[in-house]
C-alpha cells in the first residue's frame, strides 16, 4: 500500500515538555506541522512523583504538570500523534523525510525532542525479572509491593524521589549507591535522612538477581571490601541515569560520545533546518525548565529558518 505524502512546515518528534513546548510556539507562529510520538504523552515527567522547581507552581504532580501543557498545545492548534510510529528518517540540508507506519512527511524543518529513557541494571538476570521484580517507574509498579522490602539502586534525584515515593507503600527501603555519597539535590537528600523507612548502602553495586519463578532479591558487592552478599527484597526499581533516544538519528545528526545530540544554546545541529531540544541535546543541566527553554528556543529557530529560505527563494 502507497503511503500517503505530507508537505509540512516542521515535524516535532517527542512530545515531553521540549516537544509541546516547541507546539505551543510552533502553534503560535501558524506554522504547518505536527508533533509525532510514539510513548507516552509527556516523556519522562509524566511519571514524576511531584514537581517542586518549576515557576508558578509551589508543588505539582508531574502527570497533572503534563496534562496541562498537553492541554495548552491542543488548545493554541497543535497537532499530535501517539499512535504512529516512525520507522525511518532522512535528514539532509535540501531534504527530510520522515517515514511512519502510515505516513511518509516531507517537511522543512525537523525538530528532535525525542528525550531519553532509562538505564538498564547492567546484571545478567536483567531480562529474565524485567517488569517482574525489577522495575524503573515508581508511580506504575510502586502499589505492587505495598508492605513488601524494596531496593532502590542509584544516588540522583530520581533515584531520591523514587525512594520517597515507595516509602508509602514499602515495609522499608533500601537505597544501593556505588558512591559514598549522593547526587540528589540537599532537600531531597534531607527528606531521605529523616525517613524512618530509608537506609542507604554506600559503596556497592549489584551484581546478580536471584529467585526462582519470582524476583527474591540481589547479591551485592562492596566496592572497597569486595564482600558479597545477598539481600532479599520483592522488587528492585532501578534509578542509574539515562541513554539519550538518539539511535535513529546518528547517521545525520552529529552526536557526542555518549550518544547526545551536539547542537549550541541555539538547538541548530549540523544539518541546516534541524534542531534538537530537551534530554537529546549535548549541555551541562538537564532539567524541566531547560526542557521548555529548548523548546522554546527550537520552534523561534525553526520560524525563522522557514522565512528565511522562503524570503531568499523567492529574492
Amino acid at each position: 500500500m502507497n503511503k500517503i505524502e505530507k508537505e509540512l512546515d516542521l515535524v516535532i518528534i517527542g512530545s515531553g515538555p521540549a516537544g509541546l513546548t516547541s507546539a505551543i510556539y510552533a502553534a503560535r507562529s501558524k506554522l504547518n506541522f505536527i508533533v509525532l510520538e510514539s510513548d507516552i504523552i509527556g516523556g519522562q515527567i509524566r511519571t514524576s512523583y511531584v514537581v517542586e522547581n518549576y515557576p508558578g507552581f509551589i508543588s505539582i504532580g508531574g502527570q497533572e504538570l503534563v496534562d496541562k501543557m498537553y492541554d495548552q498545545a491542543l488548545n493554541a492548534g497543535a497537532s499530535i500523534d501517539e499512535f504512529d510510529n516512525i520507522v525511518s528518517v532522512k535528514l539532509k540540508d535540501d531534504e527530510k523525510i520522515i517515514e511512519t507506519e502510515n505516513y511518509i512527511y516531507k517537511p522543512e524543518t525537523v525538530i528532535i525532542a525525542t528525550g531519553s529513557q532509562y538505564r538498564s541494571l547492567p546484571i545478567p538476570e536483567e531480562s529474565k525479572y524485567h517488569g517482574n521484580g525489577i522495575h524503573h517507574c515508581e508511580l506504575c509498579d510502586g502499589e505492587m509491593y505495598d508492605g513488601k522490602d524494596i531496593l532502590v539502586v542509584g544516588g540522583g534525584n530520581t533515584a531520591a524521589e523514587g525512594a520517597l515515593y515507595l516509602s508509602k507503600y514499602g515495609k522499608s527501603i533500601t537505597m544501593i549507591h556505588q558512591f559514598d555519597h549522593l547526587q540528589a539535590e540537599i532537600g531531597l537528600q534531607e527528606e531521605l535522612f529523616k525517613n524512618p523507612k530509608i537506609k542507604i548502602i554506600w559503596d556497592t553495586e549489584v551484581r546478580h538477581a536471584f529467585g526462582e519463578e519470582k524476583f527474591a532479591g540481589v547479591i551485592v558487592e562492596n566496592l572497597k571490601t569486595k564482600e558479597q552478599y545477598n539481600i532479599n527484597a520483592s522488587a528492585v526499581f532501578v534509578y542509574i541515569g539515562m541513554i539519550p533516544k538518539t539511535d535513529m538519528y546518528k547517521d545525520y545528526i552529529k552526536l557526542n560520545k555518549w550518544g547526545y545530540i551536539d547542537a549550541p544554546e541555539s538547538t541548530e545541529t549540523n544539518v541546516k533546518g534541524v534542531f534538537a531540544a530537551g534530554d537529546v541535546r549535548n549541555k551541562v543541566f538537564r532539567q524541566l525548565t531547560t526542557a521548555v527553554s529548548d523548546g522554546t528556543v527550537a520552534a523561534l529557530m525553526a520560524e525563522r529558518y522557514i522565512v528565511e529560505k522562503r524570503r531568499n527563494k523567492d529574492g
